[in-house]
């Protein structure tokens, strides 16, 4: 592989008109297809296999005009103090906003608060459902401005009117602070190469990849109902690792050049060495992000998939456009050790540089492995502590901003009428094979009366054939709790008995219902998905260090990386510790796709960090030096540029923090103290430490093994081969 890449990388060199060309072209066709794409909301959530996916599908069926997954809207109305909402005055007001709703061309329906009985038992509060014939991703701007319009009509009457439900679904924005990351990055950047140009090209190639893949999302994004999430993610891992594939390839180039290579030269043998470790570490990422797929939730499948091919790209212009742009920079690029102007030292030192301080650290862990190693296992051990508190839930407007008017309904609602009418559980009862529907019907609804936190139990609504009805259930509890999720269990295991008493099937759906069934199929998936992804990562880690243990260390050191960022997601947005500080306004469960979510992501750059270091003390261990040397000559020429990369990545997604989408927000997070934990903690310290207990051991492969495996030369032996061939030639 060294060889291709090498050749790969001096054609780039050499024909970089071509090749900027080339990527210029992508880069106007996606922004083309970009702008003329029709717009799209968020991404259609099904969950195939589960319960609650099973009743709505059944309610398409059997009540054709119900528009079970339509969007809704609660118009809430709460009368000024020392006021009731059955004021003439104030009902007089609710009954014109309630005609007025009615009058969308997408509106199903809306229910008069007074004659639903929906007015709280005090009178101040009262409600009206407005429901749609689409959802809420696809609802049009008009309607959700008719709503808001029509809900500020009757404030002016002086009601508090808010607005709940998932009508009112909104883009998410991320918010100054990802600039503030880009930022940063163009900061370590210019620090770590000395030269705004060196700088400058890690950040126009991430920019260009990201460009591309975020706009052919956004071109797609109607045709394959990718939704407005999907961008943001593969702009926060394109970002991320854009940089830092570019940033390894430069580093070697101005290395190579410090070596006394001409440009083309120094140009094939950065992309032949750091190219291959750049290309390996970009699909131990693809693989974990596709792997998401084996989750079978297709929001979640998209995600991956998106982020994936962004990645990709991010590959494919670091080992072309890198070397293209290298060519036209010319000596603006200065050899390693040779700063610009810009840091006051135009020419390299004449004395021998003392050692730089990633020799120094590695040199202090080679002597100090074992204290070192229980330092690093210890503390990670204690971050990951509260991870054994994990509660996991998918969000609702109890977790939005209070600022917002979804928030305040919701707190509404829980004021006027109990925290579970927020959360309200639909029963399907599919009487088709009973012998007596009306049986069925009336023996399902006293059996859930029976059960503990029920609220209230409202009579079944048939449909038009009579096989099939639907039963509303209040629970006592909010949506989010575990109570709720008993009930929803109980619920089930009841319809159990309705089943055998009656042939009905009983099925529970609804919003808190489906949440409840995500984070189940999430928990139920994450242990073959890390079987999966680590598996076959596994396999790809033996192929590039020919090692057994070294890719072993590795999965162990994600693992505990990953558990430690967890426990950190926990503390702050679960239990509330520093949320201030991270803009968490409400604390609540886990979001239920963050586990499996972090650990794909995390995995796949955690093997960044471990392929663009050990690869580094691989080959010198290759050429011939003692594993304890090599393991500091790997620290020495790549420390320096793995701190800046784990840096930048960590500024990248740390800008995410500042979303308005809670997901988006927690993600960020996690990422961000999830590389830190792993490139300072785990690759800078636990790994150097256990390679240097070792020694040779670490480097061991069964013979058998050996022959098996292909040989994909990622230490760049095969030009150091061409290097001596050479020689021996001019000797001759």
């Amino acid at each position: 592989m060294a060889t291709f890449l090498y050749k790969l990388g001096r054609i780039s060199f050499r024909r970089r008109h071509l090749v900027a060309l080339i990527w210029v072209a992508l880069l106007t066709l996606a922004g083309v297809g970009a702008a003329s794409a029709p717009a799209a909301g968020n991404s259609s959530f099904s969950i195939p296999g589960t319960e609650a996916q099973k009743a709505f599908d059944l309610l398409e069926q059997r009540f054709p005009g119900m528009s079970a997954d339509g969007a809704t809207a609660r118009v809430v109305f709460k009368a000024p103090s020392g006021e009731k909402m059955t004021d003439p005055g104030n009902r007089a007001t609710v009954q014109e906003t309630v005609k007025e709703l009615a009058d969308g061309s997408e509106v199903v329906s809306v229910t008069d608060p007074y004659r639903a009985k929906a007015v709280s038992k005090d009178g101040t509060i009262a409600y009206a459902q407005v429901s749609y014939k689409v959802s809420g991703m696809e609802l049009g701007d008009a309607a959700k401005d008719a709503l808001q319009d029509t809900a500020q009509d009757a404030r002016k009457t002086g009601l508090t009117v808010e607005i709940g439900g998932d009508a009112l679904q909104a883009v998410p924005h991320t918010g100054s602070s990802e600039i503030i990351g880009i930022a940063v990055a163009a900061v370590v950047l210019v620090i770590t190469f000395g030269s705004l140009v060196a700088a400058g090209l890690p950040l126009l190639t991430a920019l260009i990849g990201v460009g591309i893949g975020v706009s052919s999302i956004t071109a797609l994004a109607s045709t394959l109902d990718l939704g407005s999430t999907t961008s943001t993610l593969a702009m926060m891992i394109g970002l991320a690792v854009g940089i830092d594939y570019a940033l390894f390839i430069v580093s070697r180039y101005r290395a190579e050049l410090a070596e006394g290579r001409d440009r083309e030269e120094a140009v094939g043998r950065a992309v032949g060495t750091a190219g291959s470790a750049v290309v390996f570490a970009g699909l131990t990422v693809v693989i974990a992000l596709v792997g998401l797929a084996v989750v079978n939730i297709p929001m979640l499948t998209k995600m991956g998939i998106a982020a994936a091919g962004t990645v990709a790209i991010a590959v494919l212009i670091a080992l072309t456009m890198i070397p293209a742009l290298l060519g036209y920079a010319g000596r603006r690029v200065k050899p390693a050790g040779e700063k610009g102007k810009l840091l006051g030292r135009a020419k390299a030192q004449a004395e021998p540089a003392k050692p730089n301080l990633g020799t120094r650290w590695a040199s202090f862990v080679v002597r100090r492995p074992i204290a070192v190693l229980l330092l690093g296992v210890v503390g990670l051990g204690a971050a990951a502590v509260p991870a054994a508190s994990l509660e996991l839930g998918l969000p609702d407007d109890g977790s939005q901003p209070t600022s917002t008017t979804q928030r305040r309904a919701y707190d509404l609602l829980s004021e006027g009428f109990g925290p579970g009418f927020n959360g309200p559980l639909m029963v399907v009862v599919d009487a088709k094979d009973s012998d007596d529907p009306k049986a069925a019907f009336t023996a399902t609804g006293d059996e859930i009366k029976g059960l503990k936190d029920v609220v209230t139990v409202t009579p079944p609504q048939p449909n038009k054939a009579g096989d099939t009805a639907t039963i509303t259930v209040v629970p006592g509890s909010k949506p989010s709790s575990v109570t709720t999720e008993n009930l929803v269990h109980g619920i089930r295991d009841a319809g159990a008995g309705i089943k055998a008493d009656t042939d009905a099937n009983v099925l529970v759906t609804g919003s808190t219902a489906m949440n409840i069934d995500v984070s189940e199929k999430l928990n139920d998936a994450l242990v073959p998905y890390l079987v999966l992804v680590v598996g076959l990562a596994f396999l790809l880690l033996i192929v590039v260090f020919r090692s057994i243990l070294v890719p072993l260390k590795a999965a162990l050191g994600f693992l505990l990386s990953v558990l430690a960022a967890l426990g950190a997601v926990v503390a702050v947005f679960q239990w509330g510790w520093l949320s201030a500080l991270m803009g968490v306004e409400q604390t609540g469960p886990v979001m239920s796709m963050m586990p499996i979510f972090m650990v794909g992501v995390v995995f796949g750059l955690a093997m960044d960090y471990e392929v663009f270091l050990v690869t580094r003390m691989r080959e010198a261990y290759v050429h011939g030096e003692k594993p304890a040397q090599a393991v500091v000559t790997g620290f020495r020429h790549g420390a320096r540029v793995v701190t800046a990369a784990a840096v930048i990545m960590m500024a990248v997604f740390a800008g995410f923090i500042g979303s308005s989408e809670s997901m988006v927000k927690m993600i960020g997070f996690g990422l961000a103290i999830a590389v830190f934990f792993d490139a300072f903690v785990v690759r800078m310290a636990i790994v150097p430490a256990v390679l240097a207990l070792l020694g040779r051991k670490a480097w061991w492969l069964p013979r058998w093994l050996d022959r098996v495996l292909p040989n994909v030369d990622v230490e760049g032996e095969g030009l150091h081969t061409a290097d001596d061939e050479d020689r021996k030639l001019v000797h001759a």
